[in-house]
């Protein structure tokens, strides 16, 4: 056996789906990078780096798990607040734009208000389910009132 070449932990043995296999390696990401770690905003090309420093690395697993990091309400609201981007090395890079700054606070204020539509959505499914309830068990108290009085009339 070979040990002078071993496998590295982003290639992994088996084939999980992607989405399993891009999470485990944010999840790496996370762990040897500040700038991950800390939802900083990251610097443009990271990709690169990481590919240079990870070559290895299923770059479509990459991709996907920079995208599920990207897009994170926590990354987000970093974004729009902050003024420059990081490195791998938690260095400042490149002064983050406004376009950007403004599609953040744009992604983030529509993901708010589709949360809310939901939020009252489920709620005014609860109510109606609510109701239902209330309806069915006033029916079946007035079909037992009924019952109970022409059972003794009738006896």
């Amino acid at each position: 056996m070979n040990t002078s070449n071993p496998v590295p932990v982003t290639a992994p043995v088996t084939a999980p789906n992607p989405i399993q296999a891009a999470r485990a390696l944010l999840k790496e990401l996370q762990e040897k990078f500040v700038a991950f770690r800390e939802y900083k905003p990251l610097s443009i090309g990271i990709d690169k780096q990481l590919i240079a420093l990870m070559p290895a690395t299923n770059r479509k697993i990459l991709r996907i798990a920079l995208g599920i990091h990207t897009r994170s309400l926590r990354y987000m609201k970093g974004l729009e607040k902050a003024t420059v981007r990081f490195d791998l090395d938690d260095n400042a890079t490149d002064a983050i734009t406004e376009e950007h700054r403004t599609h953040a606070s744009e992604v983030l204020r529509e993901r708010f208000k589709k949360d809310a539509e939901q939020r009252k959505a489920h709620r005014e499914a609860e109510e109606e389910r609510r109701k239902a309830e209330e309806v069915q068990r006033q029916h079946t108290e007035k079909l037992g009132q009924l019952a109970a009085k022409f059972s003794r009339s009738g006896s």
